[in-house]
């Protein structure tokens, strides 16, 4: 299947990028202890499996001077070479730079992991989406401080045409087959 964009919709490692939106602890304290920790652990996930195959990573903090720093488990999870973003607006396409270095990646399909699912990450995926990247939202990398407002937001989204996907499939369809050279590795990290 194609989507409109021109990109498959199955994720192919080559052509993926990962955006990791406003994973801060101060907001993270607001969200319900178990659906932040399993955003922590999956965004983690993600960003080691980023990492062995050299998928550009996008990080973006929301007011830091108000809102705190990436939580420090995302911020050792990150590759040494991930762009960096602070932004005041709740979309990370209106950010500074943001777009210019996501253009600057050649790539077309982006995977969106983050908080509140309702606003940041909504505003983001609806952008991209609307700029024609093939967007994949990962359910289990998302959270807002009401699960209500998370499955309202991932409604909208698939209501838009936007993919919502899981962790699991992510990182397998970065992967495509059990003979890629990082399937032990990353398959470990399911474990």
């Amino acid at each position: 299947m194609v989507e409109a964009s021109g990109t498959s919709s199955v994720l192919n490692g080559v052509d993926s990028v990962l955006v990791v939106v406003d994973l801060q602890s101060r907001l993270g304290e607001a969200m319900q202890p178990a659906s932040w920790q399993t955003v922590l652990e999956n965004t983690h996930k993600l960003l080691a499996a980023a990492g062995l195959l050299s998928l550009p990573v996008l990080v973006t903090e929301q007011y830091p001077k108000g809102l705190g720093a990436t939580a420090k488990a995302i911020e050792d999870g990150l590759p040494i070479d991930a762009q960096r973003f602070e932004k005041t607006a709740f979309s990370c396409c209106g950010c500074d730079g943001f777009n210019r270095a996501l253009a600057d990646t050649g790539r077309r399909q982006v995977i969106v992991v983050g908080q509140e699912t309702h606003v940041c990450v909504l505003q983001t995926a609806i952008d991209l989406h609307n700029q024609g990247f093939a967007v994949q939202v990962v359910e289990d990398a998302v959270c807002s401080r009401r699960d209500s407002h998370k499955h309202n937001a991932l409604a909208r989204l698939r209501q838009l045409g936007i993919t919502v996907t899981n962790h699991e499939s992510v990182l397998f369809e970065w992967l495509r087959d059990a003979r890629h050279p990082h399937f032990k590795a990353i398959s470990a990290l399911l474990r």
